[in-house]
């Protein structure tokens, strides 16, 4: 079975070509760098990266653009109200956010443009539209002119005659529906020359001059969230081939994390920041929790799911470990056949998941008998699995920033494995009195061991 992929614009699971044999080229819409990370933020970063490494392991060679809009609405306003200059408040968050994907173990982009570098590329775009009929100037303002388009509303599903983009009204626009491509210049704001007064581009000029400056005026995928279907990406997609750019071939939007079945936002004051969860969990259990459900499937956050979700992580690591000890060092194998078709159903990760766990039941089962070949032919495949996830507990840079993040906790682990080992070799001869023993001295030194079908999990308890 060959990758399909869920695509928004025709609303229906595609078969993926890429348009440049041996090339998978994708545009994903990064931050607005107006305020620190949150788990909303970086759930599509992680799912478009799982869908890069997929791409990879396929074969292809993966050109990925993730962009920063730098010059926004939102960064003037909140930077005005710190006191501080709206290029070091957008660059300051900018870095909190390259600092979050990568502590989650996100591949670095390609390139990461941003909007403030691309305006002569914008002022092109514009000029284009101008000359072919679809936008004009008005008061040192642009207006893309909806009415122009035909196919406008496709991707969204919005009537031409409900559309609302959402825009203050201005004098020079000839229909409410038109969205602005370029602002005209405000006092104490940035600005920039064109031809038609100083200004600043609007939201949804960048990404079309930044994605067709880098990967051409056709590409495969276009990526973000559900909640930029309307207007952004819809607006996008207008200018682009308004202007002769066929642009994205396939649309694809993750879901929201959501709190108290609110979307995740700064403005309902709902977050839940990267460095909040990384005080009470490791990097590699955050990752594996939002990777866990397919990308279009909202997760309702809770400390109880992210906690179950670290402890299915763990049940991985456990016998990754314990077979490593077990059998010596364990090198990525094979892809098991149900993840490999998992994956290639729009990546369905929660079935690629379920493939891992029965592995690694599996792959206990062969330590419990003695089977040390079978074990370590599992624990292979589910390295390799975890690896097309991000998520492999053996890779170095978990390990390495494991041991680098909690020190005593690593020491820790590593006791704690090698007890569970003695125990399970007693279980497995059937000598319970060692066992029981050995779980007693873990629980009186505060280690609670849970046994479950894919092994043994251990938590230390709360005092």
């Amino acid at each position: 079975m060959a990758l399909h992929l869920y695509d928004t614009a025709s609303r229906s699971v595609r078969e993926f070509h890429p348009a440049r044999s041996g090339t998978a080229s994708m545009y994903v819409c990064g931050a607005t760098v107006q305020g620190i990370p949150h788990i909303g933020h970086v759930r599509g970063a992680l799912n478009y990266d799982v869908l890069r490494r997929w791409l990879i392991h396929s074969g292809l060679d993966v050109l990925f653009v993730r962009n920063v809009t730098d010059i926004d609405d939102k960064i003037l306003t909140k930077a005005a109200d710190a006191g501080r200059p709206w290029w070091e408040w957008a660059a300051t968050h900018e870095r909190a956010f390259e600092e979050a994907y990568t502590v989650l173990g996100c591949l670095p982009p390609s390139i990461a443009p941003r909007a403030t570098g691309h305006v002569t590329q914008m002022v092109e775009l514009m000029q284009r539209l101008i000359d072919a009929g679809h936008a004009y100037a008005a008061g040192g303002d642009v207006y893309f002119a909806v009415s122009t388009f035909p196919e406008y509303g496709a991707l969204s599903r919005q009537k031409l005659d409900e559309v609302q983009q959402g825009e203050t009204l201005a004098e020079g626009k000839r229909d409410p529906r038109d969205f602005t491509l370029w602002k005209s210049a405000k006092p104490g704001e940035p600005s920039w020359p064109t031809p038609w007064g100083d200004g600043r581009p609007g939201w949804h000029l960048e990404c079309s001059a930044m994605a067709t400056t880098y990967l051409g005026a056709e590409f495969d995928i276009h990526g973000g969230g559900v909640d930029l279907v309307f207007p952004h990406h819809e607006n996008e997609r207008a200018q682009s081939q308004a202007a002769g750019d066929p642009f994205a071939r396939f649309w694809l939007h993750n879901a929201w994390v959501t709190l108290s079945g609110e979307k995740m936002s700064k403005s309902l004051g709902n977050v839940v920041s990267i460095e909040a969860m990384l005080r009470n969990y490791r990097a590699a259990e955050l990752r594996y929790y939002l990777v866990q459900p397919h990308y279009r499937s909202t997760i309702e956050y809770s400390d109880g799911a992210l906690s179950e979700a670290a402890q299915g992580y763990r049940r991985i690591e456990g016998f990754l470990r314990r077979a490593a000890q077990r059998t010596g060092t364990v090198e990525p194998g094979e892809l098991a056949p149900e993840f490999v078709a998992a994956m290639d159903d729009d990546l369905s990760t929660p079935a690629a998941v379920a493939a891992v766990h029965n592995l690694v039941r599996e792959g206990n089962a062969a330590l419990d008998a003695g089977d040390d070949a079978k074990a370590r032919a599992a624990a292979g495949s589910v390295r390799a699995m975890m690896g097309v996830l991000g998520l492999d507990p053996l890779a170095p840079e978990w390990a390495e920033s494991s041991a680098a993040e909690t020190p005593a906790r690593a020491a820790l682990a590593e006791l704690v494995e090698a007890m569970l080992v003695e125990r399970q070799e007693a279980r497995a001869t059937r000598d319970f009195a060692r066992a029981d023993a050995v779980r007693d001295r873990l629980l009186k030194a505060g280690i609670a061991v849970e046994d479950t079908p894919d092994g043994p999990v251990w938590t230390v308890k709360e005092a």
